[in-house]
């Protein structure tokens, strides 16, 4: 796991640790040295901590005037023990939506796992969004598997398209499009 490393071909665009809006600004990564893991696997060090001690997260970009963030994961998530949503609704969504953000695109290929406990942050999230949306691309089908079979299916986008999108040849606002074009066929 150690050589996963976040996307890094969008760095030109967007670094969240330069970008003062963000909950990572100004995180210095050590580069010499694997300080995270997950369970007993190391992590590359360029993934960022947000409080799960088996989830850990890159916002790969933030477009504020088109509202909204690409972030990618790593891990399992887990919330029946370490209640990663709540986490990650309090640590890093919160602050992102109090900058208008409205969107999130959620990479989930190296999700390896889900474990659910109940639907509430994600009800919460669904309704701070309100005119926006929240998509998953590309999570594991035994992920959605679990994500579907306990209702977070009705909160977060997945399926048809959004389950393998060769996103990596697209800028971000390519994506952000092509996403957005999913979504907005679904709501009509």
């Amino acid at each position: 796991m150690h050589q996963i490393e976040p996307y890094y071909r969008w760095r030109d665009d967007y670094i969240a640790s330069e970008d003062a809006l963000s909950p990572f600004f100004d995180t210095q990564y050590n580069e010499f040295t694997f300080d995270k893991q997950i369970y007993n696997y190391l992590i590359h060090p360029q993934w960022d901590y947000f409080g799960s001690q088996t989830l850990y997260l890159k916002i790969l970009f933030v477009d504020y005037e088109s509202q909204y963030a690409i972030i990618e994961f790593i891990g399992e998530w887990n919330d029946a023990i370490n209640n990663d949503i709540m986490l990650l609704k309090r640590e890093i969504l919160e602050t992102i939506m109090a900058q208008g953000i409205n969107k999130f695109i959620l990479l989930g290929e190296n999700v390896l796992n889900f474990h659910t406990s109940d639907d509430c942050y994600y009800e919460e999230w669904f309704q701070d969004v309100e005119n926006g949306w929240i998509a998953a691309i590309n999570f594991r089908p035994h992920v959605i598997d679990e994500f579907k079979s306990n209702n977070i299916d009705y909160y977060i986008n997945f399926g048809g398209i959004l389950n393998d999108l060769n996103w990596r040849q697209l800028k971000p606002a390519q994506f952000f499009l092509l996403v957005e074009n999913q979504i907005l066929k679904r709501l009509n």
